[in-house]
């Protein structure tokens, strides 16, 4: 039996299994128990009278990414909606930030949670959207959507592609099968040479580079009126952000803390995990080591006394990089692979990182050879390059200044990817929709 077979023989088999899984896991609070069939094909708004195509963008980072594209295409086809499915809660919030602050796109955006891939789940999911194509984010495959959007002669695009080295050694042991499934696609895009490379090497011709769609994203949002505020709690003390963090770095970077504080004694280190779900057990666990914890989702001051300011909010990465300038990308202590530095490199921020940066390797590499980043490579050297930065304003200044430069150089390729996918929307020059085709059912 092939791999592909395989597969499909599994994931059929495994029906009730999934289900139940998901059930734990609305339960727990890691899927949203109101929207849940969704994740079983069954849509829960109706598909508007208008052409349509699909965006999946699996979690956080990529719906970051892939965001300010879909209000391109909105902007600049005015008879376009746009289907964006997501696999995260977290996903899910941001997509509605979105919508809030961009209310004249907001009838024009449906979210929904993506099925998973089973064939009669994905197949109820087509037939009832009907996309004129479909757009998936970095790596997401998923076989059985692939077939089924083969079948129903829906063309394909990877946007933004990404091959980690794990995938592409997993691929490369069934080159067969991934030249089966992504030959099907009408249009790869690699975010750089290394996945173009990749891509090569399973047998795939034609690759577009446009760049990353990460590089090209707009400063992370803030609100004003919360930075002042928070300004204000801090006052003059050194501080710093650790962020992104993932379970097993948060006991090192409390490790430096301690380091820094024998000689910045009133030093604030401020800690934003990845998943914000992680707060309330990350307070008990980092009270418990003996440290004075403000929870932000608790709505916590912080005061004199506080040594940690936990950030376990979504949304407010961009309030918390505007207010210091040093950050630890998260990720990169642990073998986790690394975070997206883009972000803090165009908020102005001197950045560390660790030894696991896989994930972004060419980006960090890039970085490096302008010397906007610093690597440590546990507790003891992320206390001593923190405190460094800390008595040395002006080379965190200039890490700073040269890691904005690198994300201002990366500009164009929303420009460069909206072309390239141009024949798959509708025409601009089509005249817009009757409002009552989008009134009812915004998502």
């Amino acid at each position: 039996m092939t791999p592909l077979r395989l597969y499909r023989v599994l994931v059929f088999l495994a029906g009730p299994v999934l289900r139940l899984s998901l059930r734990r896991r609305a339960r727990k609070g890691r899927e949203d128990r109101a929207r849940l069939r969704e994740k079983i094909g069954h849509a829960s708004l109706k598909r508007p009278d208008t052409p349509l195509v699909w965006v999946h963008a699996a979690s956080v980072g990529e719906t970051n990414s892939v965001l300010p594209l879909i209000g391109d295409m909105l902007e600049s086809r005015p008879a376009q909606t746009v289907l964006l499915t997501t696999g995260t809660v977290t996903s899910a919030a941001i997509v509605a930030r979105f919508q809030s602050a961009h209310p004249n796109l907001r009838a024009r955006l449906r979210h929904q949670y993506a099925p998973l891939d089973r064939r009669n789940w994905v197949t109820r999911f087509l037939d009832h959207w009907q996309p004129q194509a479909a757009f998936w984010v970095e790596s997401e495959i998923w076989p059985n959507m692939v077939l089924a959007c083969e079948q129903k002669r829906i063309p394909l695009i990877m946007l933004n592609g990404r091959l980690s080295p794990r995938s592409f050694h997993r691929w490369r042991r069934m080159k067969k099968t991934a030249r089966r499934l992504l030959g099907r696609f009408s249009l790869l895009m690699a975010q750089d040479n290394m996945t173009a490379e990749r891509l090569h090497a399973l047998g795939l011709d034609d690759i577009a580079m446009p760049g990353n769609l990460k590089l090209d994203a707009p400063p992370l949002p803030h609100d004003e009126a919360a930075l002042a505020d928070v300004k204000k709690q801090i006052g003059d003390r050194p501080i710093w952000l650790a962020a992104s963090t993932h379970a097993g770095e948060e006991s090192q970077i409390g490790d430096a803390h301690h380091m820094i504080s024998a000689t910045h004694d009133n030093v604030l280190t401020l800690i934003a995990p990845r998943h914000p779900n992680r707060g309330a057990a990350l307070a008990k666990e980092l009270r418990q080591s003996g440290f004075t914890v403000a929870q932000r989702s608790a709505g916590e001051p912080v005061t004199p006394q506080t040594q940690i300011y936990l950030l376990d909010t979504l949304g407010e990465l961009g309030l918390f990089y505007r207010l210091v300038e040093i950050v630890l990308i998260g990720g990169s202590l642990v073998p986790h692979g690394g975070q997206n530095p883009i972000e803090a490199a165009r908020l102005d921020c001197a950045i560390l990182h660790g030894p696991h940066i896989e994930n972004f390797r060419a980006m960090f590499d890039a970085l490096t050879s302008r010397q906007a980043v610093a690597a440590i490579a546990d507790a003891a050297t992320l206390a001593s390059q923190v405190k460094a930065l800390l008595d040395n304003p002006a080379q965190a200044g200039q890490m700073a200044d040269a890691a904005a430069a690198y994300a201002e150089a990366m500009n164009g390729t929303r420009e460069r990817v909206l072309e390239l996918i141009g024949p798959y929307l509708v025409d601009p020059n089509a005249p817009m929709p009757e409002p009552k085709a989008l009134e009812a059912h915004d998502g």
